[in-house]
C-alpha cells in the first residue's frame, strides 16, 4: 500500500488482434478509446488481489480504496501515485455522499448499492468524473498536442454524465449524440442545460441509440477524420470506465462482509445494456474478489438474456420500454467478454464478430455455452414485472428507478434475494418520473438539482442519421470554439501587454520623479 515501486503498468491489446494495437499503454488505451482495428482494448494480464491484501483494504474510505484498485493496473510509469490519488480524490469529491456509493439494506435482507449520488444522479458519474480528470491530466502532459474531440452516443445517462465530467476541461470538445425523442425529458435537459462552450449536444433525427452508436463507430473507423479532429471515446467502450467501476464491487463486498459475518461470497445483480457495468464485476472476480453469482438483468430488449439462456446472441429490433438506458439490441462491451470466452483468441473472436456483423447472429453451443452459464446467470423483467417491483419496494419504504427495478426483479426470479446479494441501483427514481408514476402516485419529492432543470435555458442541435453530416457538424463546431478561444486569448494578451506598458510607464515616471527630487 506504499506506492508502486518499480512495477510496470498493465498493457492492453485489441480484441481483434491487429499487430499495431497490441501492448498499448494505459494512456494510449484511454486516449484512443476504440482500437484502430475496430476492436476493444482488454488487459494483457490481470493483477491479483490476495485475501490478505483485500482484508487490509477493509478500513479504507472509497477514494483510498479506488487508488488501491486502480493502482493494481496503473503504476508510476503511467501516472505517478500522487497524481493518481489527486485524480481519484477530485473525482470522488463530486459526489453528494461521503461514501460515494452507499449500501442500503432492504427489508428482505438483500442490499441495494446506490450508484446515483454523482452530479447527474446516475451510475455513470462514477466512471466519467474519473475519465474526465484522466483526459485532462494526459492532455496536460503531452498527449494529442493538448487537444481531444470526444464523440459519444447515449441512450440516456451516458450523455449527461460525460458532459458533467468534461465540461470546461481544457483542450476537450465533447459531442454527444442521442436519438431524438428516445431519451427521457429530464435526461435531455441534464445534457442541454450545460452552457459550457466545449459541450455540443446533437439530437439525431430518425435514429435509435444503435444508430448513434454506429455513427460513433464509423467516425472512429474513418482514419483521416479520426486523426484530424483527435477523436476520443467516452462511451463504455473506453477501458477507463470499466476500470473505474471495479472499485464499487470491492467496496460493496467489504461493506456486506462487515455487516454479514457468515457471508463469504457476494452475488451482484446488474441492470444491463452495454455490458460495461457487469463486466467490471467479472474483472473484479478475475482479480480475486470473492464473487458468487453475477446476474445479467435485462428488460424486453433481452439479447444478453437469450445468449446466457440459449447461446443465441441474435440481433432483434429495439422495443421502447420504461427503462430506456437498456433499450439496446447490441451490447458494445460484450465483445470483451466474448474475447475471453474465445480463450483470449483474437482470430476466433474476429471470426465471430465478422459473422455477427454480416448476419446479425452469433450462436454458441456445448462447452462454450456451459462456460458462459458458469460465468453469468441472467433474468428478464418486462414492464409489468418492473412496475410491480417498484410498487412493492415503495410499500417497503424504498424507491427504485425502472432500471434498478429490473435488477431487483432478477434476484427474486432467481431466488437470490438474501443478505449475500447486492443489487446495483443505477439511477435516481426522479430521472424517470413518468415511468415510476405508473406504479407510485403521487411521487415523493424530487431533488432540487433536478427540479430546477425545468427553469433553465436549453441548447442543442439536430442532425440527420448520417455519419458524414455529423462529422461535418463536429468539425464546424470545434473550429468555431477554437476561433472564439483564440480571440479571447488574444484579447487577454492585449490587456496584459497594456498592463505591462502601463506598469512600465509608471515605473519610469516614478524614477523621473525621484531624479527630479534630487
Amino acid at each position: 500500500m506504499n506506492g508502486h515501486g518499480d512495477a510496470k503498468s498493465i498493457t492492453y491489446s485489441s480484441t481483434r488482434g491487429c499487430p499495431t494495437q497490441k501492448s498499448i499503454s494505459f494512456r494510449s488505451a484511454v486516449m484512443r478509446g476504440l482500437a484502430h482495428d475496430r476492436g476493444l482494448f482488454v488487459p494483457d494480464s490481470f493483477p491479483t488481489v490476495t485475501p490478505a491484501e483485500l482484508e487490509s483494504w477493509r478500513g479504507l474510505g472509497y477514494a483510498d480504496l479506488a487508488v488501491e484498485v486502480i493502482g493494481k493496473f496503473v503504476k508510476d510509469d503511467e501516472v505517478p501515485r500522487d497524481k493518481l490519488k489527486d485524480i481519484v480524490t477530485r473525482s470522488c469529491g463530486a459526489f453528494r455522499s461521503g461514501e460515494v456509493t452507499p449500501l442500503v439494506k432492504m427489508a428482505g435482507g438483500e442490499y441495494v448499492l446506490e450508484l446515483f449520488h454523482g452530479p447527474t444522479f446516475a451510475f455513470k458519474d462514477v466512471a466519467l468524473q474519473m475519465l474526465g480528470n484522466f483526459f485532462e491530466y494526459f492532455l496536460s502532459t503531452g498527449s494529442n498536442d493538448g487537444r481531444l474531440a470526444v464523440l459519444g452516443a447515449t441512450s440516456g445517462d451516458t450523455g449527461s454524465a460525460a458532459i458533467y465530467g468534461l465540461r470546461g476541461k481544457k483542450g476537450v470538445d465533447c459531442i454527444i449524440l442521442y436519438p431524438k425523442g428516445r431519451v427521457s425529458e429530464i435526461q435531455e435537459r441534464q445534457m442541454t442545460t450545460v452552457p459550457d462552450d466545449n459541450i455540443h449536444c446533437v439530437a439525431v433525427v430518425g435514429g435509435t441509440f444503435d444508430d448513434c452508436q454506429d455513427i460513433v463507430k464509423a467516425s472512429f473507423n474513418d482514419t483521416e477524420f479520426r486523426e484530424r479532429v483527435k477523436l476520443g471515446a467516452v462511451n463504455s467502450i473506453n477501458w477507463c470506465r470499466v476500470l473505474a467501476q471495479t472499485t464499487y464491487y470491492f467496496w460493496s463486498y467489504l461493506r456486506v462482509t462487515d455487516a454479514e459475518k457468515g457471508v463469504e461470497k457476494v452475488n451482484f445483480s446488474v441492470p444491463t445494456g452495454n455490458f460495461g457495468d457487469i463486466l467490471a464485476g467479472y474483472y473484479s472476480k478475475r482479480m480475486g474478489l470473492p464473487v458468487g453469482d453475477l446476474i445479467v438483468a435485462t428488460n424486453e430488449n433481452d439479447i444478453l438474456h437469450r445468449f446466457f439462456e440459449k447461446g443465441e446472441y441474435h440481433r432483434e429490433n429495439i422495443q421502447k420500454t420504461i427503462s430506456p438506458s437498456m433499450d439496446i439490441c447490441v451490447s458494445s462491451n460484450f465483445e470483451r467478454y466474448l474475447y475471453h470466452l474465445a480463450g483470449d483468441d483474437s482470430a476466433t473472436l474476429a471470426s465471430w464478430m465478422s459473422n455477427f456483423e454480416s448476419t446479425g447472429k452469433l450462436t454458441i453451443t456445448g462447452k462454450k455455452l456451459q462456460e458462459a452459464k458458469a460465468d453469468f446467470k441472467s433474468a428478464k423483467a418486462d414492464t409489468a414485472a418492473t412496475l410491480e417491483t417498484i410498487k412493492q419496494y415503495h410499500e417497503q419504504g424504498y424507491m427504485l428507478c425502472p432500471h434498478s427495478a429490473v435488477g431487483v426483479s432478477a434476484v427474486h426470479q432467481l431466488n437470490t434475494a438474501n443478505s449475500a446479494t447486492v443489487c446495483l441501483a443505477t439511477a435516481h427514481f426522479a430521472k424517470f418520473g413518468d415511468a415510476v408514476s405508473k406504479a407510485v402516485n403521487p411521487l415523493p419529492e424530487i431533488p432540487k438539482q433536478l427540479s430546477r432543470l425545468w427553469h433553465m435555458e436549453t441548447r442543442s442541435s439536430e442532425c440527420p442519421n448520417d455519419a458524414k453530416v455529423v462529422q461535418a457538424f463536429m468539425e464546424r463546431r470545434i473550429e468555431e470554439r477554437m476561433e472564439r478561444h483564440k480571440r479571447r486569448d488574444d484579447r487577454v494578451k492585449v490587456v496584459k501587454n497594456m498592463l505591462l506598458v502601463s506598469a512600465a510607464v509608471g515605473v519610469v515616471a516614478m524614477a523621473v520623479s525621484a531624479i527630479r527630487r534630487r
